[in-house]
């Protein structure tokens, strides 16, 4: 425990005692200690030094329990004092002391000193020189150091010091209190205001005995919100510490025992106090947590008042180094991958009050089940009418309030996934159906924890588990803390109020409650409802909320293609782009709030009629992306030249269902081109190139998420089959692959070949063009060409304006062009054919601005005028936007008018 030493000495002379050294760990009274040696691989041997020759009083003892007639024994006069002394000048110091008389029963006398020698301070002369303790009777004062103790004796004697002071000394003797009538008014009466404390006794890491200051209360406080290894007490009354126990006994020993702290109470336990132990050099229950040594209890952590996080996070620096009792701790998500364990996704669809599908980057579909809470469920086994068929969104009480609430919040709104575990699949029982895998999250939006506010609102509860459970929510102990505050409020389902009651009638399918709901429905011009099923591209099931009834609704107008059905002894394959149109439905209205105008109703009990989306026509935009025809019902219908219209835009594009369209020869167009309105249907896209005569290339941003896959997969396919260098020959025309300069494999097609080692592509899917060596080229594997995926990158030029010949002007309108819109999104509307490439308005995304108009108010190009009477409205403003720029003298206008003398100068005519 100890190191020792010899003190020097003739030979010939008495043996001089040996000098040991060790740290005081207690001080028991004003003359006993105990000392410890230096750890090594575990807690420190330990003896206690009573000091010779002298006395110090008796500190107060609590009576046995097993002893019912004892009674409590008080301090002796001066006996604290003392032991404050020692205490106060000796904890956790190093000193040396030499033992002089050891009785048959083990008790050992000595010398103390302070210090590495005994020249450091005599601990008994200084008790005796401050009045605490007097010389043994009948000691005679036969040697130097007795000597030196009758005269400190004598002096405080002389000074009335401590014993030696007037009176009795009844003032040093402590009201020792070990019992408290009303702990939880005692917790509450501090107002968890610090309380000076001394440390008493450490039971284990976790509990300690502490003297309350002033009013000396001895209670036991236990650390809120951890708990340490114990020690367990066996049948013959022996204790056997747990892994870890003797460890972290000494840890909160070797750092509080017998030190001033503060101590924060939090809460009471029975007789026991939950609280949290404030010391100069910090925050016990945080360095237990930090070192392995502790686990964070959600019972108790829900009154720590210092930051439940901050536990959590310590907890967690020691899982993640796995140091002591976390040795052999694995991550619940230790087998994802970084990229799956957080990231960003749109919400499609919300399952009921506890799960949502989410659209990730790649396009995928995902089930996400929110962390550690519990949606509404039915309570009892005889609550619902066994004859009647359960629906649990409008049956389970608060189930339909749950679902509402996560809808309005989250449908097509981008959220932040954070993975807590993955709960394995397991098989059914009696009692329980099989669960499937399940991916289980915390996601949050604009900084708020979903669960969490669906706890708070008592929409949800929060699922309790084994402490030794660490699948649960990274945010455990806020979804407590929000389930506690929604309890003590009345919310929800912890309301006493009478529960709400759904009574939803369901008319999908029955024609006598369909046929008298009909007229209401028409008179009701556009009805609000909420798409709740998509069975295909243009068949809904919808909840009107006003009427609180079910209904199915087609959509009226458009010929969408069939998905695949399953009739008796058959399965009936689905049309060619059933799944696109469906998955385009979907993503567009599935549990979004909409406009429905019924028209009228089919045999089968369907309503027929028109849905808006944010002001759009459903069915139009089904149509405009060539996932339906125009219906010849349309005819007689309002909308019916938004719909030729946009079948027209798509015809031309020669896409899904009309991929194999073939336009009729037209004569005599201009005629006809003069009658017509001016179609402005415009579509978003995204701007991929801008090309040095003012053309650009653009992608459709509906097919932007299939092009992503097709190039995920090939850049996969490629890794796996790397094209060996120098094998491809290429030819002109080809469709090939090139390695860009991001180091990246795209679709090309071969322009030119000057040689092996300048080689002109164009990339298909981009619209830019490069030279490069053959060697950065390989062939393009059949499951990625363009049968699978046309080119997406298609050429389009600005209507109704003139391009500069000049090559500064030409230039300026060009930056210009790629500053504003490059790599951005926009709307485009074709507005006439030509032999080149359509000729199309742009739009900007948000402010919708023309961006060809903008063009001409910068003075950067000229208007192009046409003489088309739909064209006319448009070409009046670009015109007065022309005068305007020349009347600023803006960019080609700075010297005046140009077009009458230098108009072949500058490359316009007039």
């Amino acid at each position: 425990m100890a190191s020792s030493a010899q003190s020097g000495g003739s030979s010939g002379g008495p043996a001089v005692p040996t000098v040991q050294r060790g740290i005081v760990k207690m001080v028991l009274s004003g003359c006993a200690i105990i000392v410890r040696g230096q750890p090594r691989g575990g807690p420190p041997p330990e003896r206690q030094i009573n000091l010779s020759n002298i006395r110090a009083g008796n500190l107060a003892r609590r009576a046995a329990a097993t002893q019912p007639d004892a009674k409590d024994t008080p301090d002796e006069p001066w006996a604290f004092p003392a032991r404050e002394f020692l205490r106060k000048k000796l904890i956790g110091k190093e000193v040396c002391f030499t033992i002089e008389n050891k009785t048959p029963q083990g008790r050992e006398y000595g010398m103390i000193y302070l210090g590495k020698d005994i020249n450091g301070e005599n601990i008994a002369e200084s008790l005796v020189a401050e009045g605490l303790a007097t010389r043994r009777e009948g000691m005679r004062a036969n040697n130097p150091e007795q000597n030196r103790l009758s005269e400190c004796e004598e002096q405080a004697k002389a000074a009335k010091k401590g014993m030696w002071s007037e009176g009795n000394g009844s003032h040093t003797i402590r009201d020792l209190k070990y019992t408290i009538e009303n702990p939880r008014h005692f917790v509450d009466s501090h107002h968890q205001k610090p309380v000076n404390a001394i440390i008493e006794h450490v039971r284990d890491g976790s509990v300690v005995r502490a003297l309350l200051l002033p009013d000396y209360y001895l209670v036991t406080v236990m650390l809120s919100g951890i708990k340490c290894p114990t020690f367990r007490r066996e049948a013959d009354g022996s204790e056997t510490p747990e892994p870890f126990a003797a460890e972290a006994k000494f840890f909160t020993e070797s750092r509080l025992l017998q030190r001033d702290v503060q101590i924060i109470l939090e809460s009471c336990h029975n007789q026991n106090i939950l609280g949290t132990i404030l010391h100069p050099n910090g925050n016990i229950t945080e360095l237990l947590l930090k070192e392995g040594f502790a686990r964070c209890v959600d019972w108790s952590i829900a009154v720590y008042t210092r930051g439940a996080e901050k536990l959590r996070a310590a907890e967690r620096f020691a899982k993640e180094r796995r140091l002591r009792i976390w040795r052999d701790y694995v991550a619940p998500t230790a087998n994802l991958d970084q990229k799956d364990k957080q990231f960003v996704a749109k919400v499609m669809q919300v399952l009921n009050a506890d799960a949502i599908v989410v659209k990730l980057n790649s396009g995928d579909y995902k089930t996400i089940h929110l962390s550690s809470i519990r949606p509404p469920r039915l309570e009892g086994e005889n609550t619902q009418d066994k004859n009647k068929k359960l629906r649990p969104l409008y049956d389970i009480p608060y189930m339909f309030e749950a679902r509402e609430f996560l809808r309005k919040k989250l449908i097509g709104k981008k959220v932040n996934v954070t993975v807590d575990y993955i709960r394995p699949a397991s098989p059914a029982t009696e009692t329980v159906p099989a669960f499937s895998e399940r991916t289980c999250a915390t996601v949050t939006i604009g900084g708020i924890n979903i669960a969490e506010a669906l706890v708070s609102k008592g929409l949800a509860t929060v699922i309790r588990y084994r402490q030794d459970d660490d699948q649960r929510s990274s945010h455990y102990d806020e979804l407590l803390a929000a389930e506690a505050r929604a309890i003590k409020n009345g919310k929800g389902l912890h309301s006493k109020k009478e529960v709400p009651i759904h009574r939803v009638a369901d008319i999908s399918g029955d024609t006598q409650k369909a046929k008298q709901f009909l007229p209401f429905l028409q008179r009701a011009g556009r009805s609000e409802a909420v798409v709740e099923y998509v069975f295909s591209g243009s068949r809904l099931k919808l909840y009107l909320p006003k009427e609180t009834c079910l209904i199915t609704f087609l959509l009226a107008g458009i010929e969408c293609p069939r998905g695949a059905r399953n009739l008796p002894g058959l399965v009936q394959e689905g049309e060619p782009f059933s799944e696109e149109a469906t998955l385009f439905t979907k993503e567009l209205v599935l549990q979004r709030e909409v406009e429905v105008e019924v028209e009228s109703m089919d045999k089968a009990g369907n309503f027929i009629g028109w849905l808006h989306i944010d002001g759009a026509n459903l069915s139009v935009l089904l149509v405009e992306h060539a996932l339906s025809k125009v219906h010849f019902t349309a005819e007689r219908s309002s909308y019916y030249k938004s719909l030729l219209s946009a079948e027209e835009a798509a015809k031309q594009k020669k896409e899904k269902v009309w991929a194999h369209y073939e336009e009729q020869p037209v004569e005599e167009v201009m005629p006809v081109l003069e009658e017509k309105e001016r179609s402005a249907s415009y579509k978003p896209v995204f701007v991929t190139e801008i090309t040095d005569d003012l053309h650009f290339y653009v992608q459709d941003v509906e097919t932007g998420t299939q092009l992503e896959k097709l190039m995920e997969n090939m850049r996969n396919d490629i890794a796996s089959h790397p094209p060996v260098e120098g094998s491809y020959a290429p030819r002109r025309g080809e469709f090939c692959i090139a390695k860009f300069v991001d180091g990246e494999w795209y679709r090309a097609r071969v322009e030119k070949i000057e040689s092996p080692a300048k080689v002109h592509v164009f990339y298909i899917d981009y619209g830019n063009r490069e030279i490069l060596p053959s060697t950065r080229l390989g062939t393009l594997p059949p499951a990625f060409s363009t049968r699978v995926l046309p080119a997406q990158a298609t050429e389009y030029a600005f209507a109704f304006i003139q391009v500069p010949q000049d090559e500064d002007a030409r230039t300026d309108a060009v930056d210009s062009v790629v500053r504003d819109i490059q790599n951005t999104q926009c709307l485009l509307n074709v507005e006439h054919l030509s032999a080149g490439c359509p000729h199309v308005t742009l739009q900007f995304a948000d402010s919708k601005g023309d961006v060809g108009l903008g063009l001409v108010k910068e003075g950067l190009v000229m208007v192009e005028v046409r003489k088309e009477k739909q064209f006319q409205k448009v070409i009046t403003e670009y015109l007065n936007a022309q005068e305007s720029a020349k009347s600023a003298r803006l960019n080609l206008w700075r010297y005046g008018d140009f077009r009458a003398d230098d108009a072949d100068e500058f490359g316009y005519s007039r």
